[in-house]
C-alpha cells in the first residue's frame, strides 16, 4: 500500500464487509500495519443507507450485530423493505422467516442485499455468505434482489466517481473471480485474480470470467502495476 500512495496512485478499497461497521474494519487493517482511513472504504452498508433514504424504505435488518450502528439514521419502524448482510450466526431459521413474513406480506416486495457472494474463507475455513440466503428469500417471496455490493456495476462506478478515474484507468485486484474480477470487468476495468485468500485453482477454468492477469500474492500485483507507470 504504501509503494501504491508513494508512487500518487489513487486507492480504494471496495469490500463487502458486512460484519462490522467501517470504523472497526478499519481499525482491525491498521492494527495488521495498514495504511488505511475510513474514507478510503467502499462498503454496502453506507451504499445500501442512501438507497433506503432515496426511496423512503424502512427496512427489516436481517444483518450482523456489529454492523446495525451503520444504520443509526434509518427509520426502522414499519418496515416496507428487507435489508439482508452477512449476518452470520444471526442466520437462525426464526430470523429469515421473520423477513420472509415481511417480504411476502408486501404487494411489491423490495429485499435489498449486501453482496451475493456464495462463500469466502476465514481463518478457520470456509463460510457459507449472504448470497445463499439471498437465494432462499428471492425463491420463497418470488422475488429479485437489489444488490449494493461487489459484483453490482453501481458499486464499483461509486468508488470510481470518488476517486474521480475512468474505469479504463483504473485496475481491480481480487480473490473471487466472480464478484471482484468479474464485477470490475463488467465496468470496463481491468482486474487481477490473487491466488490467495478464498482462490481455488478450478477458478482459473470459469467459463465466463477471464482475469487480466494472474499474480500469486498482492505484493506481486502491485509490482505488476508500477512496472506499468
Amino acid at each position: 500500500l504504501n509503494r501504491i500512495k508513494a508512487s500518487g496512485l489513487k486507492l480504494r478499497f471496495c469490500t463487502n464487509e458486512t460484519q462490522a461497521t467501517r470504523e472497526k474494519f478499519v481499525k482491525k487493517l491498521q492494527g495488521m500495519g495498514f495504511d488505511i482511513s475510513v474514507a478510503e472504504v467502499t462498503a454496502p452498508a453506507p451504499a445500501a443507507c442512501r438507497i433506503l433514504k432515496e426511496h423512503s424504505l424502512r427496512p427489516q435488518l436481517l444483518v450482523h450485530d456489529d454492523l446495525v450502528p451503520e444504520f443509526a439514521e434509518i427509520d426502522k419502524a414499519n418496515p416496507n423493505c428487507v435489508v439482508i448482510g452477512d449476518a452470520a450466526e444471526n442466520f437462525t431459521y426464526a430470523n429469515l422467516n421473520e423477513a420472509f413474513r415481511v417480504l411476502i406480506g408486501m404487494e411489491k416486495p423490495v429485499l435489498i442485499s449486501l453482496g451475493r457472494g456464495r462463500y469466502y474463507k476465514e481463518t478457520d475455513g470456509l463460510k457459507l455468505d449472504v448470497g445463499a440466503y439471498m437465494k432462499a428469500l428471492e425463491y420463497a417471496c418470488d422475488v429479485q434482489a437489489e444488490v449494493v455490493g461487489k459484483p453490482a456495476k453501481m458499486f464499483f462506478e461509486s468508488a470510481l466517481a470518488e476517486m474521480g478515474v475512468p474505469p479504463q484507468q483504473a485496475i481491480m485486484i481480487g480473490d473471487d473471480i466472480v464478484n471482484d474480477v468479474g464485477g470490475a470487468q463488467r465496468c470496463g476495468m481491468r482486474a487481477l485474480q490473487v491466488r490467495t485468500g478464498k482462490y481455488r485453482p478450478c477458478d482459473e477454468n470459469h467459463p465466463h470470467v477471464k482475469p487480466d492477469a494472474y499474480v500469486n500474492n498482492l505484493a506481486e500485483a502491485v509490482d505488476i502495476i508500477l512496472q506499468q507507470l
